[in-house]
């Protein structure tokens, strides 16, 4: 039931940017997260989509309260070093 919840907050962020990047990597990954990474992800998803996506996109570095593994996870998902197939 989290893990559901969690899918459906991270696809409704309210900014299409943030839909995709964080609903892309919670489908990739909820369901192997353990519980302190959940944790740490609904937090996240609580926070405004523009501070967050300002992170995820490199703009501004996260302040240290929300520079978590999570965040470091959903960041190195999202890059790519070679081609996407």
């Amino acid at each position: 039931m989290r893990r559901r919840r969690i899918r459906v907050r991270a696809w409704r962020r309210g900014m299409r940017e943030m839909d995709i990047l964080m609903g892309g990597f919670v489908d990739a990954r909820v369901e192997t997260l353990p519980a302190q990474a959940l944790d740490e992800l609904e937090a996240l998803l609580d926070l405004p989509d523009a501070a967050v996506f300002r992170w995820l996109s490199g703009a501004e570095q996260a302040p240290a309260e929300h520079d978590t593994p999570i965040l470091r996870q959903i960041i190195a998902f999202h890059q790519h070093d070679g081609p996407i197939h």
